[in-house]
């Protein structure tokens, strides 16, 4: 996204430690994600679960004419500490080499079945 500089020492894990926004005239803030679809279904497991909360960020991008390359902002909760690894493969996947600055915490979410939940902050 141009206007938009990275500055950071080297972090591992596909992020950046701080996201310089400018010349920005649209803020999205996308509440928290979950991997439920529309129909209240929910996948199994960790991986299916995580890549369905990113499909869900992505189309509340989508509605607001955005996409994941206007990311700066991302927070993941992880229902289980344990889930850390397969959460930083999966972004790996969903982002590529889009580095939005990053927090990454292990929380108890508000239904047990879910194992993720995502929000986001694109700017454009």
């Amino acid at each position: 996204m141009a206007g938009i500089r990275a500055f950071s020492p080297g972090p591992t894990g596909g992020y950046a430690q701080a996201v310089e926004v400018s010349g920005a005239s649209r803020m999205v803030f996308v509440s928290g994600q979950t991997a439920e679809a529309a129909d209240g279904s929910l996948p199994e497991g960790f991986a299916a679960q995580c890549r369905a909360a990113w499909t869900n960020v992505e189309a509340r991008l989508a509605a607001a004419g955005l996409t994941l390359d206007h990311l700066v902002n991302v927070t993941v909760f992880l229902a289980d500490p344990a889930f850390a690894a397969e959460n930083r493969v999966v972004r790996g996947e969903v982002l590529g080499k889009r580095t939005p600055a990053l927090t990454v915490v292990s929380a108890r979410l508000l239904d047990p079945a879910w194992l993720v939940e995502i929000n986001a902050v694109a700017m454009a």
